[in-house]
């Protein structure tokens, strides 16, 4: 009978002792009083801008049916507090800490990419190439394989630590970007951002947040993110982490099976404050219950 199991998974250099990690923006420091960080595999602070951002219109966020609709902006108080603030009130866990990135060019990126992929508590960045490029008519750099490549190619001059590339999930291709993200040198890939979403007040007529539109994440999403998991793995050999619906373990282990190595979490921490740790006990009893001593058996085992 199977009494240990071996969780531990490789993106690039960085360890991951299990598969659950935070989604970026829905994480924070004060979560610390309902869970214990160190029992995660990362930590994912929010994403930093270089300079300080105010945000989206209000509201800025919204429940509809079996998902919330945001639009935050990501709202930012710039890399200096990042560095000053954020990087130290993680200092204490033993887990490592991965830096999202979000910039407004390419040379932004790599600017930023530069101070914190080189900073000692950095053990790793998360590229949101999911936001617009502003030089690209405001279109966002995941959108298009040749930019993601140049992005990428870029960044990766500058440091040395794994580079995972969040891709966004409102293209008609995500094998396109991916294998484009590789290619240019990507350790892993974050499959997906929030889907591009509306909601109306059929009252007043007006959409329910200030934005207009805004990224859809939770139940309601999991299943197109389990297909594009399973799709990335087919033309991909980087990693996985896979991020959208995630409520449970056993959510989580569905991503699992289709190809990702790790999962973020981030809906369900709105919900249940203890969803990570949750999912991750749920994982373990799942592999101890069907006798599979390594992760890597489960991965990508689906059968079609």
């Amino acid at each position: 009978m199977v009494t240990k199991v071996n969780t531990t998974v490789k993106i690039g250099s960085l360890i991951l002792k299990n598969q659950v990690m935070p989604a970026s923006g829905a994480f924070g420091i004060e979560m610390k009083d309902a869970i214990d960080f160190n029992l995660l595999s990362a930590i994912v602070p929010k994403s930093i801008t270089k300079f300080p951002q105010a945000g989206n219109a209000k509201p800025r966020i919204c429940e509809t049916s079996a998902g919330i609709l945001n639009s935050i902006g990501i709202q930012s108080k710039g890399i200096s507090y990042y560095l000053t603030d954020i990087i130290p009130s993680f200092k204490p866990y033993d887990v490592p800490l991965i830096a999202s990135i979000s910039a407004e060019s390419i040379e932004e990126f790599v600017e930023m990419a530069d101070v914190l992929g080189n900073h000692d508590e950095v053990a790793a960045l998360e590229l949101n190439i999911s936001c617009p490029n502003l030089k690209g008519d405001g279109k966002a750099f995941g959108m298009d394989a040749t930019v993601t490549f140049e992005l990428i190619s870029q960044v990766r001059k500058v440091t040395k630590v794994p580079l995972i590339a969040k891709l966004t999930p409102n293209v008609t291709s995500i094998q396109d970007i991916a294998i484009a993200a590789e290619k240019a040198g990507a350790d892993a890939l974050n499959v997906a951002n929030t889907m591009l979403a509306m909601a109306i007040d059929v009252d007043t007529r007006k959409p329910l947040i200030g934005n207009v539109m805004g990224g859809l994440s939770g139940p309601a999403v999991k299943p197109i993110i389990i297909r594009m998991i399973y799709q990335v793995a087919q033309v991909s050999s980087l990693p996985i982490i896979g991020c959208g619906g995630v409520m449970t373990g056993r959510d989580a282990l569905e991503m699992i099976i289709a190809g990702a190595s790790a999962v973020q979490v981030g809906t369900a921490s709105f919900i249940q404050p203890t969803a990570l740790t949750d999912i991750l006990a749920e994982i373990e009893s799942y592999l101890i219950e069907h006798e599979i001593e390594d992760i890597h058996d489960l991965i990508g085992s689906v059968v079609v």
